[in-house]
């Protein structure tokens, strides 16, 4: 990344704008929770410092601030856990339309939903809900949905997306 003086942390004032609307994105059952890594293209998760992290070691995660103001990596993740799950749904979005099948999902889904955005391929929908730690699960019935609750991390975009 080219930066016009040592020491800068955005590569313009429009850059920088942009990364403080980002920060106020995600709701505050989610900023407040130390649960956040950065990730890289493959989706990989990274530690603010540009570290390997896991989805499983609590060591390697990051206040959203620290993690948001990190430069490693291209993007934020959070994981799952601490009451947080997420019901991921693929290849539900065409012209920013939400496919019927994936509407119906979406409104039967038990949990409090927390948070809606739209997924890195701009095609999905990940849908944050309040959730017990449980088993993953994933449905494939002709829906590509994916529900999980632990373990797992997911590659955020904060674009959000109203149910």
């Amino acid at each position: 990344m080219n930066l016009p003086r040592a020491g800068a942390r955005f590569c313009s004032s429009k850059c920088r704008v942009y990364a403080h609307r980002e920060e106020k994105r995600f709701p505050a059952e989610m900023t407040t929770r130390s649960r956040w890594v950065r990730r890289m293209d493959s989706k990989r998760p990274v530690t603010a410092s540009g570290c390997p992290a896991s989805s499983t070691d609590s060591r390697t995660w990051s206040d959203f601030k620290t993690a948001s103001e990190s430069s490693a990596g291209v993007g934020l993740g959070f994981v799952l856990g601490d009451g947080i799950g997420c019901y991921d749904f693929d290849h539900c979005l065409a012209g920013g339309q939400l496919a019927d099948w994936a509407a119906e999902a979406i409104r039967a889904i038990p949990e409090r939903v927390i948070f809606s955005e739209i997924s890195q391929s701009s095609e999905g929908v990940h849908v944050f809900v309040e959730a017990e730690e449980g088993p993953g699960r994933k449905i494939r019935d002709g829906r590509n949905i994916e529900r999980y609750t632990a373990g797992r991390y997911i590659a955020v975009t904060g674009r959000a997306f109203k149910l």
